[in-house]
């Protein structure tokens, strides 16, 4: 499916509310915020002037990590969060990763094998919510 996106970067304090609203809307703000975000590269994709997603990209060496992949529910299923994902594997590349990895949610694991991640290691928790390590080669 081809969208139209506009992806580009975003400061990390402009990815909380959206991180906040889909992955833990149960915990307080300050449980979205990563203590590397500084060290980070965070993305953002609009349509029409409207957020639609949001995902944080960290390189060490040539091994890289997106964390914080949030897409508002009513924009899921339209291609927008694969346009942002590709969006970052270029990235990671550019910035010279050979490697990228998540922890994906176990629900979501489907959606990140798309793009060719593979489990590795076996589910762990985060309070309630399964998880997977997932990686790639780029």
């Amino acid at each position: 499916m081809s969208v139209s996106v506009d992806i580009r970067p975003i400061r990390p304090e402009d990815t909380y509310a959206l991180r906040h609203q889909v992955l833990w809307p149960d915990k307080p703000l300050a449980y979205v915020k990563i203590e590397d975000d500084d060290a980070g590269h965070h993305y953002r994709a609009f349509q029409q002037e409207e957020l639609m997603a949001v995902i944080s990209l960290f390189v060490e060496n040539q091994t890289a990590r997106f964390r914080k992949f949030a897409t508002r529910p009513d924009c899921q299923g339209q291609g927008i969060g694969s346009a942002l994902l590709r969006h970052v594997f270029g990235e990671a590349r550019r910035l010279g990763a050979a490697h990228i990895w998540c922890d994906a949610r176990q629900d979501s694991a489907g959606f990140y094998a798309r793009f060719g991640l593979r489990p590795e290691g076996e589910t762990f928790h985060k309070g309630p919510v399964a998880y997977l390590r997932m990686a790639v080669a780029l």
